[in-house]
């Protein structure tokens, strides 16, 4: 590493008692005229709560409580009503999971009339972020990249583009924005931070600096850090997620989504689908997929320190066959297993639920 790299990376740090003051800015959207709110919507209602059934409690009792790490799980039954879980009430570091409380934030801006999904928006290089990003080839290709809401939205959800989603939730009022519509909405133990470049800064013990976005930046800086501020950041995150949630919290909401009870018809079937097209984590909880059977899902991923990971995650809804469906979170906040391990467990959370519908099925069948 060069000495300009490490003055760079020093004159960054983070220390380590104190707050992070920079946050990623936020844009206002332009002027608009006013716009037609879409009709409210319909939803189903809630089912009344009821217990879980025997099987699917237990089993996830055993795969919690097998797994090496802090692991938060919650398991919904969207059309019975019944909730299961393995310490579904602490806090775990969501990482990209809170990708969808910005869609659903710049859906519901959709839905009241203030934006339009094909408004079009300019990203510059004073919009680039870190870590995935493939928009930025994009931008610095062309010396900037014009694109729509809808482009960012399905970037940011189904590749989990950091700067897709940074520029959508600025777009839309910002990281406060995003908070008001958790609260309006009370979806619970969720929360959500400023923005990719704020929270993994302040992860990595440092302040955001805009010339981190650009090549290996981020990571020298980051390495030049003493360890010992390193760690003292990692851990802090791990104990107080600054974007943590609850698995029970997440799962709810994803249940109050299916039933449409968050957005309009048309936003809601719109992000369903969207999410049904998401392409990380394919081996993670839709590699417990049996045939027939689908998933609108999020994933997560946060940074490594030494062997540990600081947030492993997906949650999505899962659909039988016969279109009865399920919310499943699985959060991950601590591990140093392989990711084969990591999972299999998400894996057989899934087929857990399947088992569970199966046995339903069998019953009702023979009445």
């Amino acid at each position: 590493m060069t000495s300009a790299a490490k003055r760079l990376g020093l004159g960054a740090v983070a220390i380590a008692a104190a707050s992070v003051g920079a946050s990623a800015a936020t844009q206002a959207p332009p002027p608009a005229a006013p716009r037609q709110p879409q009709a409210s919507t319909v939803s189903k209602p809630a089912p009344a709560v009821v217990p879980a059934p025997q099987y699917i409690r237990t089993r996830i009792d055993e795969l919690g409580r097998a797994f090496d790490g802090r692991v938060g799980i919650a398991v919904k039954s969207i059309d019975d009503g019944w909730t299961t879980g393995w310490k579904e009430d602490e806090l775990y570091p969501q990482q990209s999971v809170s990708k969808l409380w910005v869609a659903i934030t710049a859906l519901d801006a959709v839905d009241k009339g203030r934006v339009r999904l094909d408004d079009r928006v300019t990203l510059t290089r004073e919009d680039l972020t870190l870590f995935h990003q493939p928009i930025r080839a994009l931008v610095l290709g062309n010396g900037g990249h014009t694109t729509t809401l809808r482009d960012l939205m399905e970037k940011a959800i189904t590749t989990s583009d950091n700067t897709a989603n940074d520029k959508l939730m600025r777009s839309v009022g910002g990281a406060e924005a995003v908070r008001r519509m958790l609260t309006s909405k009370r979806l619970g133990a969720i929360r959500f931070y400023d923005g990719e470049r704020a929270l993994q800064s302040k992860i990595a013990g440092l302040l955001w600096s805009q010339s981190y976005s650009i090549g290996s930046a981020f990571f020298e800086a980051r390495e030049a850090l003493p360890m010992s501020v390193r760690r003292a950041a990692f851990e802090r995150y791990i104990a107080d997620p600054y974007d943590g949630a609850s698995a029970s919290a997440i799962a709810a909401a994803l249940a109050r989504l299916k039933r449409g009870e968050l957005l309009s018809p048309e936003s809601t079937r719109r992000l369903l689908l969207t999410m049904g097209n998401t392409k990380t984590g394919a081996n993670r909880l839709k590699g417990g997929l049996a045939p027939g059977w689908t998933l609108s899902h999020k994933t997560g991923t946060g940074q490594v320190l030494g062997s540990v990971q600081a947030g492993y995650n997906d949650i999505g809804i899962l659909t039988a066959p016969d279109g009865r469906s399920y919310a499943v979170a699985v959060m991950i906040k601590r591990t140093s297993v392989p990711l084969p391990v990591r999972m299999t467990l998400m894996n057989n959370v899934v087929r857990a639920v399947i088992n569970q519908h199966e046995m339903l099925r069998g019953t009702l069948a023979e009445r």
